[in-house]
């Protein structure tokens, strides 16, 4: 059965005014505006205060770096991550405990589209880039596959659009990674798993990092 996703509803935001908070300069900052919501009936919302994130490179890329093994079964590469906003997450906020309180997750290698970089060549120069930042992979752009359409992993707070691409590389090519000099890089560990693996951890919560879950199953349609 075919069926069309409706028409989204004819619903405007009006900007009325930029109240942003003076900051210091730092990775991230609050943008605060003043808005009012227009709706079809020609009717206007009462003005109210909207909160987003911002920073200066808004967009990142995700990499899925994979291999078969002699059986055909293949395997993806994946990077521990510290997260700060994971340690210093309040439990007493929490509905269930925490499955790990350290902070550490496994993720799929990601980094950030840097000013200079927004364009399709673009794109492929920063998956070049952090993949072999990240994981020690050095792959010419064209041998990259884009892996289905951009997404908004936290639109209600953040304009950041994911952009997810595969490579099939030889594990015998990898090299240790130099990273970017971030101390929260220093002494992560990359690891292969079976994609299988991969995806019945992020189905058992093991792995609970959404774009690596996202990027995953689109590898596993895109192989099947």
């Amino acid at each position: 059965m075919s069926f069309e996703i409706p028409p989204l509803p004819e619903i405007a935001l009006e900007f009325l005014e930029d109240a942003s908070p003076e900051q210091p300069p730092g990775f991230l900052r609050v943008v605060r505006r003043r808005l009012r919501v227009l709706y079809p009936d020609g009717e206007k919302s009462v003005p109210f205060t909207y909160d987003e994130v911002d920073r200066r490179a808004i967009d990142a890329v995700v990499m899925v770096a994979y291999f078969r093994d002699d059986r055909g079964e293949p395997w993806v590469y994946l990077r521990s991550a510290l997260r700060p906003p994971v340690i210093f997450r309040d439990s007493a906020r929490s509905p269930r405990p925490e499955a790990d309180p350290r902070g550490s997750i496994w993720e799929l290698p990601a980094g950030l589209v840097e000013p200079g970089e927004q364009s399709e060549q673009g794109l492929r120069e920063a998956v070049v880039r952090e993949l072999h930042e990240e994981v020690g992979f050095r792959v010419p752009p064209d041998v990259l596959e884009e892996l289905g359409p951009s997404t908004f992993p936290a639109p209600g707070v953040i304009a950041e659009r994911h952009y997810f691409f595969c490579v099939e590389v030889d594990p015998a090519a990898r090299a240790e990674p130099p990273l970017d000099g971030s101390p929260l890089e220093h002494g992560g560990a990359v690891v292969a798993v079976p994609l299988t693996a991969a995806l019945a951890a992020c189905r058992s919560g093991a792995i609970p990092d959404a774009k690596t879950e996202l990027a995953l199953r689109r590898l596993e349609e895109r192989l099947a």
